[in-house]
């Protein structure tokens, strides 16, 4: 068998045949050329036999290492005029457009980077860990479902911190599917408005019934104004946090004025009983459930404040009836203004403000649940990567991992029958 021929069911490149291949610098180049006389514009679905003129140097494409030698594709490519794009050079079916590397090898890179760090990626791939970066913009771009936006009813909306100094993102999930659909940068209305006015197609904002979010004003402005017959729902998840929150900063202001005190030994229980405080009974450890008796044996504003906080999450544990929520709400926010906690107090309050919206979240069985889920994955992802430079590639990568996007290694396709 003819080493071209052996190299053309080897390498499986559609639409393309091998020409010519030779060892330069240690590099193995392979010489293709196309199948089909047509030519198609790399930037859009026209196509013509006509040929402009060729091209007086090879392109060339990085492509999966050979026996352990980096790989180079080479192809004198011809050019088209296309009536809107101009004269340029013709797409090739074996790479993406602007990019100096094949599908299979951009393919096998981003599929690495979802799973470990860009430095690893970079020194596996022998490649720069920017390139890395290009590769999964490109990728997320062509791999992101089409067709994400035509079905929403249910979504949900929150913000996640991918740098310090309050670097925003806002990310819109779809409560159907568990995936991350659309974000950008910034935790404004603004950056919400973006997702009605320039992601969603035309008529796909009057067919979204519900938006979970967070208690903040901003994205409740933008979905009033974009979406107006949508049901709002306030996530009883971050309802809880406001309270943990209010039981926290008691907790704090005790651990202060202890310090004053001439015993020390009161203050440092204070300070060593936050995760006592702050985790469910049933997750304690026996240390934090001694402490947690102890500090209940004395009494005062903080025991207070824990009970108010475990009865305001046993009102969304699940086990009351829908029809018994409004209710026992309406209770515990009695209860709150009342108990000369001004911590509790405001977040009483602010449970009476938003009731509406809560009740229609424990109503319709919507939380952020999932979508706190898929932050934590964010998390993680932005860790592993030690940070990122720009909030477009934090985006690429956090839609490639938790949004719509199926990836495959090069090896597991139709395409490669040794596979």
């Amino acid at each position: 068998m003819r080493a071209t021929t052996l190299l053309t069911r080897l390498l499986c490149l559609p639409n393309t045949t091998v020409r010519d291949v030779e060892i330069v610098d240690d590099r193995v180049r392979v010489a293709v050329r196309p199948r089909c006389h047509r030519m198609q514009c790399p930037h859009c679905s026209y196509s013509t036999r006509h040929r402009y003129d060729t091209r007086d140097v090879d392109s060339s494409w990085r492509h999966l290492d050979l026996g352990g030698r980096v790989c180079v594709l080479t192809l004198r490519r011809r050019r088209l005029r296309c009536p809107e794009h101009g004269v340029l050079a013709e797409a090739v079916d074996f790479a993406r457009p602007g990019s100096g590397f094949t599908r299979d090898f951009e393919d096998l890179a981003v599929w690495l980077a979802t799973k470990t760090d860009k430095s690893t990626v970079s020194v596996f791939c022998r490649i720069t860990w920017r390139t890395v970066g290009a590769m999964c913009t490109r990728v997320a771009a062509e791999k992101l479902d089409p067709d994400r936006f035509t079905d929403l009813v249910d979504i949900g909306v929150d913000e996640i911190s991918w740098r310090r100094h309050h670097k925003y993102l806002t990310l819109v999930s779809d409560h159907d599917t568990g995936t991350i659909v659309w974000g950008t940068e910034g935790k404004s209305a603004a950056a919400l408005d973006e997702f009605f006015t320039d992601a969603l197609p035309a008529g796909a904002a009057e067919k979204v019934e519900a938006v979970s979010m967070d208690l903040g004003p901003a994205y409740r402005k933008s979905v009033r104004e974009h979406a107006p017959q949508a049901t709002i729902c306030f996530d009883p998840f971050h309802v809880v946090k406001s309270a943990t929150a209010a039981l926290d900063d008691v907790r704090r202001r005790q651990w202060q004025l202890a310090r004053t005190l001439s015993d020390k030994q009161i203050a440092r229980t204070y300070k060593g009983a936050r995760w006592a405080l702050l985790k469910n009974p049933d997750n304690l450890t026996a240390t934090q459930r001694s402490t947690l008796t102890e500090l209940k044996r004395r009494g005062g504003a903080l025991a207070r404040a824990y009970e108010l906080k475990e009865a305001l999450r046993a009102v969304f544990a699940g086990d009351l009836d829908v029809d018994q929520v409004p209710t026992m709400l309406g209770r515990w926010c009695s209860w709150a203004q009342r108990c000369r906690i001004p911590q509790f107090v405001k977040v009483g309050r602010t449970i009476r403000e938003h009731q509406g919206g809560i009740l229609a979240a424990v109503t319709r069985g919507l939380a952020n649940g999932r979508h706190e889920g898929l932050n934590n994955k964010v998390r993680l992802i932005i860790r592993r990567a030690y940070g990122f430079h720009t909030a477009e590639n934090a985006l690429a990568m956090v839609m490639l991992t938790c949004g719509p996007v199926t990836l495959t290694l090069p090896y597991h396709t139709d395409r490669h029958p040794h596979s």
